[in-house]
Parts: C-alpha cells; structure tokens; sequence
C-alpha cells in the first residue's frame, strides 16, 4: 500500500466517527419529535450516548490489538458497529435508540483507536503529527457533506434510512483493510494480553506527566467539539429561525477548519506540536471573551447571526490545530505500546469529554451563551494546563 492510499485508508477509519455523528444532525429535531415529543431537547443523546460508547470501547480495543492484531480487533469492532446500526433502524423508543447508538459507538472504538496505534506503528514525532493533519483535514470534512447526507436520506426514506448508510460506509471500509492492508503488527512484536502486561502497561502511560498533561487537554478540546456539536443545531433552528440552512452552513465552516488542517501539516514540521496547541488555546479564550461581552451588550439581529458562525468556525479551528497534535504529543513516547497508550489517552479524553458536553448541551437556553461560556472555560484551563506542562519541563531540562 502506497503512502497516500494508506493516509487515504486512515482518515476513512477516523472519519467514521465525524460520519456516525454528524449525519445524525439534521435528524435530532425529527426524532426528538417522533420519540420524545415532551422533550425534545433529549434527542441530543443520540449524539453523546454514540460518543460514551466510543469512549467506553477506547479503553479496551488498545491493548487487544496489542495482542492480536490490528486488523482483526477494527473488523471485530466494525461488526459490533454494524449491529448496532441495525438495531438503531428498527427500534421504536428513544431510549433504545441511545442504547444503539451507545453499542455502535463501542463497535467504532476499535476503527478509531487501533488506526491510531497503527500510525503509530510506522511513524512517530513530528512526521506522524504531520500525517495526524492530514486524517483530521477528512475528519474536518466528513462534516462538510455528512449532514447534506443525513438531510437527504431523511427527505427520501426517513431518519431511519440514515443507520443504512452507516452500514454500507461500514462494509465499504472492511473490504478496503482486509484487502489492501499488510498487518501492521506481526506477531513477533505482539504483547501477551495478560493482566500483569496489561498493568504494567498502563502505570507506564499514566506516569508520564507529559501524558497526561495531553489527555487532560485533549479532554477539554474534545469536550469543546462535542458540546458544539450537540449544540449546533438547536442553536441554528432555536436561535436564528434558520433550520433549513443549518446543513449548508455546518459545511462551509467544516470546509474552512479543513483547510487548516492542511496548514497544521506544514507548520508542525517547522513549529512543532507545542506552538501551535498554544497558539490555538490562547487565540480561542481570546475571541470567545471578545464575543460573550459583545452578545452580552447586545449585537443588532444582523450581526449576531455573523458572528455566531465566525465564532463556531474558530471554535473548530482550534479542534484542528489541537487534537492531531495532542495525540502525536501523547504518543511520542509510547511507541512500545501503542495500543494500550491509544486507548488510555483516547478513552480518557473522550469519556471525560462526555461528562463536560453533556451539561453545556443540556443548558441550551435558546441561545448560544451557554456553549459559549463551556467552550471558554475549556480553552483558558488548556491553556494553563499547556503552561504547565511547558514550566515541568524547563525545570526538568
């Protein structure tokens, strides 16, 4: 497999997730009707129920894969995600659904988890953060056409008809790995899948600071894009009465933090991971402080809508130019063990993320103030967790 087939392979495995995510948006207000007319707001646990999964499964695909592969543990991952899938489809309650959606976000954790460890296999440093850029430049643009997707399936079949798409995305991916792909992992460097290994392993991941200074930063970015994510929609329908445009505005600004990702993989070379995590936390407390006192003093009805988007789109910016670079940073001195580093540091951050999305979402008050807020208060304690990190290690040094 040729380098760009297999970046091209990475970011379909990582993209999965934007996919599995993102389609479901415009369907949020549709199903929160049909399943939870006296609450609708309650739909958004499709989307964080999916993303608990994710975050439960994390902690385990890792070191399984440690021990018996890569390629095996995605395609294990991929049938429990499709079962999933189906059971979403023909469910009649909402509560069901958010246990189906839980169950595929368990299944995706292996695509999503094991790819990483698999970059990390056959690159490391600055080079793997460099490919890291370009696997979230998909990530950034799944969402550009994933919620016209889900918009469209939902004109033609219903919400359900969405959980098909997840199906065939799923098979289409499969075929691609087991057939194109040389294991990654041979068996010669596989570690034993018993408990002492699997602890020993784990104490080392957790007792490197720099680790954990970057799940802890990576929880707060993640915790910033999935509260956005909730978020968007009700905002979008709730707050400015443009629900039928929300599809084509999600991808204008996944379009233009796409194109940042690009940038990120020619400035890390130069610049490193460091620079441009901070520079991205600090540009992000700044603007968000800027634009909570304008909306706080009262912006005219034409320039609150402007500034909403301008705003949201620096918001995943800040996503582009912190996660690719954070998990590089994270796993730089992991190599050994890869998968169990990938799922610690992944699983940590998504699950805590979780907790932190879930009450700024459910805060929604009709207007963007409330994400606005969580978003700052995520970006100024990453800053200071980044100043940290980088006062430990001139003492250190």
């Amino acid at each position: 497999m040729g380098h760009a087939e297999f970046v091209a392979l990475m970011a379909m495995l990582g993209g999965t997730v934007a996919f599995s995510i993102d389609a479901m948006l415009p369907a949020l207000k549709v199903i929160g009707t049909e399943l939870s007319p006296d609450a609708v707001n309650r739909a958004q646990l499709v989307v964080t129920s999916f993303v608990f999964g994710m975050g439960i499964g994390t902690f385990f695909v890792g070191p399984v894969s440690d021990a018996f592969g890569r390629k095996s543990v995605i395609l294990a991952g991929t049938l429990l995600y499709v079962t999933g899938a189906v059971l979403a489809a023909v469910t009649g309650s909402l509560e069901l659904l958010i246990v189906a959606r839980a169950l595929q976000g368990l299944g995706v954790s292996a695509a999503r988890v094991v790819s990483m460890a698999i970059i990390r296999d056959l690159y490391k440093g600055r080079e793997m953060a460099r490919l890291m850029s370009f696997v979230m430049m998909v990530f950034a643009l799944v969402p550009a056409i994933a919620p016209l997707i889900g918009a469209g399936i939902i004109a033609l079949t219903g919400w359900r008809g969405i959980f098909a798409s997840f199906v065939l995305f799923a098979l289409i991916y499969s075929l691609w790995l087991g057939l194109r792909l040389t294991e990654p992992l041979p068996p010669e460097r596989r570690r034993p899948f018993r408990a002492r290994a699997l602890w020993a392993a784990a104490k080392e991941v957790i007792s490197t600071p720099v680790v954990r200074m970057a799940i802890a930063v990576q929880t707060l970015c993640f915790g910033a894009l999935f509260a956005s994510l909730s978020s968007i929609q009700p905002i979008m329908a709730d707050s400015f009465g443009r629900e039928a445009q929300f599809p084509y505005w999600f991808a204008m600004i996944a379009l233009v933090s796409g194109g940042f990702s690009l940038l990120n993989a020619s400035l890390v070379m130069r610049l490193g991971m460091r620079r441009l995590i901070n520079f991205a936390l600090t540009g992000q407390a700044v603007i968000c402080s800027c634009v909570l006192v304008a909306l706080l003093i009262g912006l005219s009805e034409g320039l609150a809508f402007p500034v909403y988007i301008a705003w949201q789109t620096t918001v995943f910016i800040m996503i582009t130019l912190t996660l690719g670079n954070l998990n590089a940073l994270a796993l730089e001195p992991l190599g050994h063990i890869a998968g169990m580093g990938a799922s610690i540091t992944t699983g940590l951050a998504t699950v805590g993320s979780v907790l932190l999305a879930i009450p700024v979402g459910l805060a929604f008050d009709g207007t963007p103030l409330p994400l606005m807020a969580g978003v700052a208060v995520f970006a100024v304690t990453g800053r200071m967790i980044m100043l940290r990190l980088d006062r430990a290690e001139r003492v250190a040094i």
